[in-house]
């Protein structure tokens, strides 16, 4: 079994979606592998996909590479992956499986408090972030995630969703007439997307526009 660094925390219609939408991204990934697999929710709202098969173990590296994995050990100085929870004054706090929490100064992201972090780089609740555990010593943001982070800034803007699918936002950016203004929406984890926007598109403005339509915490990343 492997379990997915994303979340499926909605109920309802909302959560059939996301999982519809999940198995056909699973079923994807998959191919021509010679596995049959299933789908599940653990009681954390992580997904847990249960593979077997001749290539039962490739199939699990590939969606491990896809999505991430949430592994019951951590070891120190090594990288891993979990979903950001909540922010304070002074820090973050990553689940991953456990909780993790990384000081404000080992966020690596600039100047400011956290909360003005979340902020800054238009972080929203449940997102995938990689980090490097520590034991000893704090755990911190990994290396490729402050890249990830500062490349978000040094592009045309994005506007960051959670609670919605990959096709839900991109109906909404439809419904407010702005598809003319967006280059793509990237996937980030089953219900967090970022919007990208073109070059001439200001992301506030797009924020304002779409918030009506998607009841979700939404945040803008200004280049």
């Amino acid at each position: 079994m492997v379990v997915l660094a994303t979340k499926v925390y909605v109920s309802g219609d909302a959560k059939r979606r996301a999982l519809d939408g999940l198995e056909s991204l699973v079923g994807n990934a998959l191919g021509d592998l010679d596995v049959e697999y299933d789908i599940g929710v653990r009681h954390d709202d992580f997904v847990s996909v249960t593979v077997e098969g001749d290539d039962e173990v490739v199939a699990r590296n590939v969606l491990a590479e896809e999505w991430g994995e949430i592994t019951p050990n951590l070891r120190d100085g090594e990288t891993f992956i979990g979903t950001l929870e909540s922010w304070d004054e002074d820090g973050i706090v990553l689940d991953a499986g456990q909780e993790v929490r990384i000081p404000a100064a080992e966020l690596g992201l600039g100047p400011g408090k956290p909360t003005q972090i979340v902020e800054r780089f238009g972080l929203v609740q449940h997102l995938p972030m990689r980090f490097v555990y520590g034991e000893d010593e704090p755990s911190r943001l990994a290396d490729e995630e402050r890249d990830r982070l500062f490349d978000w800034t040094r592009g045309t803007g994005r506007v960051n969703v959670n609670s919605a699918t990959r096709g839900e936002v991109r109906a909404t950016v439809n419904r407010a007439g702005h598809a003319q203004d967006i280059v793509t929406v990237e996937r980030l984890g089953v219900l967090e997307q970022s919007i990208i926007c073109t070059e001439n598109t200001d992301p506030p403005g797009l924020l304002s526009s779409i918030g009506g339509y998607i009841p979700a915490e939404i945040r803008c990343v200004i280049p």
